[in-house]
């Protein structure tokens, strides 16, 4: 029956020029009847059986020729773009692209993320390192796995999506809008942790290893498609991004800002760029003649798809005001090459453009062509069994093998900054541990933004206690919040909750995430307090995954004042009192655990209700209570006393920095930063805690820059860990008890102060990043201490070389230490032409190795043409000529805190 009616449905495609415009032989009405019909029989259709209508057998969707798999791509996107209509072509340009039933193309949303690991799907994943952590590990080789791993999860969860129908869903596609390669300018944005750091050298490296890894090595067919972002110079304000105009000059422009985006468009063969929210030269980068005609598709002969970041279109209208209306701006976004509109129905106006002569229907088929080919590409219309990837099976979810790189990379992130008096490492036969810290046990933090949520995870505290076992006493004290030093005290308030004549709550539970139908449980519960392990049974016909619960209460206050309400889910929530939503983390639960304060009247009665769904994986739910209090310094130190160390776990977190956020703490806005300074209620508590004489282990987790002057004099041990994820306790803990030596390196400046830092809205080079910076960092870029030490000698560089030629460079590196370890070698160089604008320095090659004590390897740096380049004033790449000083060691030619190894520098001359 269902092979009759779609053959019915199908007999119906018509050449473009008659379709849904009868002809000489067709009567309006007859159209209008038969289309009638036809969707008649959709609708009989989708009742019966939805996802058949997406899974024809290939035998019958061979009579059209975008179904014949021995045909080209290119043929078979042109064959399916000439039977659509204009306005099916237009519905196929937005994020959310419809299904086409009569041709048999199912719906498919193309917006999905997998900054560090899958995001936001409904299922457990790996969760790794914070973007701007794994820069840290200067190893391409862990970034390429990476990407590997997380596409192959990714595959696993879209063959989900096939099998279940759900194409059409965000965040179960293939086509991921990664990597973030905006140079991490300033570290006041908020945002700059979802990239790879300030240096265009070493962004272009990882991005390449990321790209290459995502993408897969089939000749034919991707492995998963990513994504170049935010094409090109973005890097905030945050609450600025919607509006403002930037200008550089050709040098910063080719110099710092596309690089990264050449390399990856160029030689990775990346398959998506994403066009940036703000102006270039007064064009919105979405429609840069420059940008994006000029520069992405006629000098880097781009063919892939381009996206614009979401809701960007609409900006050209309602901010830039630079176009009147939707279809002007969208005419004109698609006329140089932007192909999806992310986020609204802007695109829609596309038929209206063309009515009105803006853009031509050519021009649209242009852009849909880039886009069937991307999904032809990804196997989407291919039989299963021709395409490897869509055979990955739904297991490879959270496999042992990813979940140890997760720990490798989380380790090799890690930066030793300050190891004073070889505090660190920590022996394990310590009696007394003291961890404090709004980062203690912080599961938000080492998860970072961008996330997906694996089935376990390890935090701070976690990690210490599981590494000392039962033979050490561990305290852990929040102490502090991140910006202030009043924290909420809990309360037992158990007796005053009541419900139906007993004290407790009702509680009815539903066996499916929208709390529809009849519960299958209801029973009084005397808390709120649950954690549930994946699947676990509450009765028949309700397992701990794919529910949801609704907990109803009357809350009788004993006192006229105030009390607050602590809530925390892993899925979506929601609170009511008296009937009024006070707390919406329904659909976007980002934080994990929300707060709401009760103003109260004695003996009156309050109506609670707690709303909650949980999808894959272990669920939990809270409700707490408390009253807020200062904590009190002086007495916490005196408290413990008898401490052997104090580990203090703080920094900021992805609470506080991110996209577009309403944050308003101090230091903190809209996302940014406003100060770059360590949360001064942090350094007031070490201060307490160093006075008391016991030893401070500072770990400071970051996505960007933080300045930490007086830290960086009075701290013994200052280890920053980033946002590791899913394994960043465990790390930490390798790290701060010796079970591994830590050789991650900044990919950032780490500034002094506010004072040293430029203007933010300001895009021009001079005097940021450690490339341009005049100044004396704290930190500099590409720093970070050992437990062992390195010698480098034998430095080879040849005499001379021609111009235009690649040259190699080499030196030996030996571990003088008693511990294993591992060493990032650094090539830097110097222009010895003081009429040359440049860089003051520039990385042009690293190498992360392994070395036992005693034992020596010789890194080879092969330097290529283009690497022997220089950006002229007009914007041009021209060959060096005269002396080029070439620097080699663990870090920067300057630095000017203790390394753990020597620098060596010699001279290159070029002909």
């Amino acid at each position: 029956m269902i092979r009759s009616l779609f053959s019915t449905f199908v007999a119906d495609d018509v050449s473009p020029e008659r379709r849904c415009n009868p002809g000489r032989n067709a009567q309006p009405v007859a159209c209008s009847t038969r289309l009638k019909t036809i969707c008649k029989h959709l609708c009989v259709l989708s009742a019966l059986v939805l996802p058949a209508v997406f899974q024809v057998s290939f035998a019958q969707k061979k009579e059209y020729p975008f179904n014949d798999f021995r045909l080209s791509f290119e043929k078979r996107a042109d064959d399916l773009v000439s039977r659509l209509t204009l306005e099916e072509k237009v519905s196929q340009m937005l994020n959310s692209a419809p299904a086409i039933p009569r041709l048999g193309i199912p719906a498919y949303d193309w917006w999905n993320e997998t900054l560090h690991g899958v995001a936001r799907t409904p299922f457990k994943v790996t969760v790794y390192p914070q973007a701007i952590g794994m820069a840290a590990t200067f190893d391409p080789a862990s970034l390429f796995k990476m990407a590997q791993f997380s596409a192959l999860e990714g595959r696993a969860i879209y063959n989900k999506a096939v099998e279940t129908g759900r194409t059409n869903e965000r965040y179960l596609g293939l086509t991921y809008w990664t990597p973030n390669i905006n140079i991490f300018r300033d570290p006041r944005w908020g945002r700059g942790q979802e990239t790879y750091g300030e240096d265009p050298f070493l962004t272009a490296s990882l991005g390449d290893a990321f790209v290459r890894g995502l993408q897969g090595n089939d000749p034919k067919y991707l492995l998963a498609a990513a994504c170049a972002k935010h094409y090109a110079v973005h890097s905030g304000p945050e609450p600025l991004r919607h509006v403002f105009d930037v200008d550089v000059s050709a040098y910063d422009l080719w110099d710092t800002y596309l690089p990264a985006f050449k390399k990856l468009v160029v030689d990775s063969k990346v398959a998506g760029v994403m066009c940036a929210y703000n102006a270039f030269r007064t064009q919105p980068c979405c429609a840069s003649d420059i940008l994006m005609t000029d520069i992405l598709r006629n000098q880097w002969k781009f063919t892939g798809y381009v996206t614009s970041d979401c809701w960007a279109i609409d900006d050209f209208f309602k901010n830039h005001k630079t176009h009147p209306d939707a279809a002007s701006a969208s005419a004109d976004a698609v006329f140089h090459g932007t192909d999806i509109d992310c986020g609204t129905d802007a695109y829609k106006a596309l038929v209206q453009a063309v009515r009105e002569g803006k853009i031509t229907e050519k021009q649209i088929d242009v852009s849909v062509k880039r886009l069937f080919m991307i999904r032809l590409r990804l196997g989407m219309f291919d039989p299963p069994s021709m395409v490897k990837y869509a055979q990955t099976p739904f297991s490879v979810l959270e496999k042992p093998e990813h979940g140890q790189h997760a720990l490798k990379m989380a380790r090799q992130s890690i930066v030793l900054l300050r190891n004073e008096n070889n505090t660190l490492p920590l022996k394990k036969t310590l009696k007394k541990i003291v961890v404090l810290g709004p980062n203690a046990d912080n599961s938000i933090s080492i998860l970072g933004n961008y996330n997906g949520v694996p089935s376990k995870l390890s935090t701070i505290l976690q990690g210490i206690k599981d590494k000392v076992g039962k033979t050490t006493e561990v305290v852990y004290e929040k102490a502090i919040n991140f910006t202030n030093d009043t924290l909420l005290i809990y309360e037992d308030v158990s007796r005053q909750y009541s419900i139906d004549g007993a004290q407790g709550f009702r509680a009815e539970y539903f066996s499916n995430k929208e709390l529809t139908g009849e519960p299958l449980l209801v029973r009084k519960e005397h808390e709120v307090n649950h954690l549930w392990q994946e699947g676990e049974l509450l009765t028949a016909g309700v397992r701990a995954n794919n529910f949801s619960a609704r907990y109803t209460t009357g809350f009788k206050a004993e006192a006229t004042g105030s009390l607050t309400f602590e809530l925390e889910a892993d899925d979506g929530y929601r609170f009511f009192v008296n009937g009024k939503e006070e707390v919406d983390a329904w659909t976007r639960n980002r934080w994990g655990s929300r707060t709401f304060t009760l103003e109260t009247r004695k003996d009156s009665v309050y109506k609670l209700v707690l709303e909650y769904w949980q999808g894959e994986g272990k669920g939990n739910v809270r409700l707490s209570t408390g009253n807020y209090r200062r904590t009190d310094f002086a007495a916490l130190a005196q408290r413990h006393k008898d401490a052997d160390v104090f580990i203090v776990a703080g920094g900021i977190s992805p609470q506080l920095e991110g996209e577009e956020m309403k944050v308003d703490y101090p230091g903190f806005e809209g996302g940014d930063r406003t100060s770059i300074l360590l949360p001064a209620v942090q350094t007031s508590l070490m201060k307490a805690l160093s006075a008391a004489g016991k030893p401070v282990v500072f770990v400071m987790m970051t996505g960007s820059a933080i300045a930490t002057p007086w830290e960086a004099k009075n701290v013994p041990a200052i280890v920053n860990a980033w946002y590791g994820g899913q394994a960043a306790g465990t790390a930490v803990a390798d790290v701060i008890f010796g079970d591994y030596n830590p050789a991650g390196r900044l990919p950032v400046t780490f500034y002094e102060s506010d004072t040293d830092l430029a203007p933010f809205d300001n895009y021009s080079m001079e005097n940021r990043t450690y490339r341009y910076f005049k100044g004396k960092p704290l930190y500099g870029f590409g720093y970070g201490l050992s437990y062992t030490s390195f010698r480098y000698d034998q430095l080879t560089i040849p005499s001379a070389v021609a111009k235009g030629k690649p040259v190699t460079v080499s030196v030996r590196v030996t571990n003088t230490g008693k511990t294993i370890g591992e060493e990032v070698a650094q090539l830097y160089f110097r222009s010895g032409d003081q009429s040359v604008k440049t860089a003051l320095k520039s990385l042009k090659g690293f190498d992360r190795v392994s070395l036992k004590p005693g034992e020596s390897k010789v890194v080879a740096f092969r330097l290529n043409a283009e690497d022997l380049t220089y950006v002229n004033g007009d914007g041009q790449r021209v060959p060096f000529t005269g002396k080029l000083s070439i620097s080699v060691g663990g870090s920067q030619p300057d630095e000017t805190n203790r390394t753990s190894g020597n620098i060596l520098s010699g001279t290159l001359h070029i002909k």
